[in-house]
């Protein structure tokens, strides 16, 4: 096998240098993890006998004035037009720019700027992909256009003739979506192309725009992939919402604790991790190899590879849902109940796997936006062993988090007799997931 430099492409699809041979010791990453767990583990078991968290009752309340501006009529059609204006940018470069990523901002700005760029985003400001949402501020231009406005808040809100969301259909939409940009960052022949992208975003735009209009602006909350993502990250934000509309400032756990209990979130949240495991494992030559003797081809291997890595992050949740269920008796909803514990560890990944890329590839993708002829060559931020270590205690620490998450959820839902013995197979699923998770990063 020969193995060739990595070209613009893969950078954009994989981050920025190489994730193997990294200068730390396998044998202190993986002490180190199991020592983080295990005392968390038993330090809750001991000291954490009652549910803590409040969800959407908690929060402490920010000034009146700072909430006017934030719901201000104004802002959000600022963030509208931004969002917009944006969207439209990237459009033009993919239509009159160069078919190249090195000299078109257009495939950074998909891959770089949204992908990755909602994740800090989302964790400072909440859920901004809802305002800035290019989509839904078009159906909202194009209802007012046909004249069919959208039920509003108010006593007497405008009638709503569309047809109601099924509950059963829940975040499926937003999960099938995400698979399907991981899969053009991942495993796509060219996911960098200029005419790669204009055929998956106007299909993208089509379907999510015929859907709004059959199902009304709601479908955008649960149907859009970014819209749906970027909440779920949201959720650990220390800025939020409460229950009466109040924006607060609150212990992200609080936020945590209040994701909806709905179909379709194990399947979101196994297919963020599934997918950035399997970015990781995509690097290994023996897996390079594999796809490039497979009788099957290039794509449709890659494409099995990943249904497995994000089915084997499933299956493993599923089996330690049942387990739970054994232990600690019957619940009504054994998967979605722990489910908000696996979002910290997804963030922790996604930080692991794509901080580098963000903070090299970020501002280099503005400059050319900018008109900026030149523009700096990528400079890692951090060494070699600086970027192990983040990634290492990326990772463990949202193992921590989810640990945390999943303790109080226990200690609510079973009798204290139970509820320790019950998250043993929650602390199995999250050591599983550590070992497979430091394994990719010092493969």
């Amino acid at each position: 096998m020969v193995l060739h430099p990595a070209d613009p492409l893969t950078s954009l699809a994989h981050g920025i240098g190489s994730q193997h041979d990294l200068p730390i010791s396998p044998f202190y990453a993986f002490a180190g993890a199991f020592a983080a767990l295990f005392v968390s583990f038993l330090a809750l078991g001991l000291l954490w006998s009652t549910s803590r968290f409040r969800g959407e009752r908690s929060g402490l309340a920010l000034p009146v004035a700072l909430q006017r501006v934030a719901d201000a009529p104004a802002t959000r059609t600022a963030l509208r037009g931004l969002g917009l204006a944006a969207a439209l940018a990237v459009l033009l470069y993919l239509l009159l720019g160069p078919d190249d990523p090195a000299h078109n901002p257009a495939p950074g700005a998909v891959y770089v700027l949204l992908w990755v760029g909602l994740v800090p985003a989302s964790l400072l400001l909440g859920p901004v992909w809802r305002l800035l949402n290019p989509l839904r501020t078009l159906h909202r231009l194009l209802s007012r256009a046909l004249r069919r406005p959208e039920p509003g808040p108010g006593p007497d809100p405008a009638p709503d003739r569309r047809r109601p969301l099924p509950a059963r259909l829940g975040q499926w939409p937003a999960a099938v979506g995400l698979f399907g940009f991981t899969w053009l960052e991942l495993v796509a022949p060219e996911p960098a192309s200029t005419t790669t992208l204009l055929i998956a975003i106007t299909a993208y735009a089509a379907a999510q725009l015929l859907l709004a209009a059959r199902f009304g602006e709601r479908w955008f909350d649960d149907g859009d992939a970014f819209e749906a993502y970027s909440a779920l990250l949201a959720r650990l934000s220390p800025l939020g919402r409460r229950s009466d509309g109040r924006l607060v400032l609150r212990n992200p756990f609080h936020g945590l604790d209040a994701t909806p209990e709905r179909p379709g979130l194990v399947a979101t949240v196994c297919v963020l991790l599934g997918s950035t495991a399997y970015d990781g494992f995509s690097d290994n030559p023996s897996w390079i190899n594999a796809l490039q003797t497979s009788p099957l081809g290039r794509t449709p291997t890659a494409t099995l590879g990943l249904l497995a890595s994000i089915a084997l992050v499933a299956t493993l949740y599923c089996l330690c849902a049942a387990a739970t269920r054994l232990v600690s008796g019957p619940h009504p909803g054994p998967l979605t109940a722990f489910a908000h514990s696996l979002v910290p560890i997804a963030l922790g990944y996604l930080i692991a796997h794509y901080f580098s890329l963000l903070v090299v590839e970020g501002p280099r993708t503005v400059s050319m936006a900018l008109g900026t002829d030149t523009a700096p060559e990528p400079v890692p931020p951090l060494g070699p062993g600086g970027l192990a270590a983040l990634q290492v205690i990326a990772v463990v620490t949202g193992h921590v988090l989810g640990v945390v998450a999943a303790h109080d959820r226990s200690v609510r839902l079973f009798p204290p007799a139970r509820a320790v013995a019950g998250q043993l197979p929650l602390l199995a699923l999250m050591i599983t997931y550590t070992i497979g998770g430091i394994g990719l990063l010092l493969n």
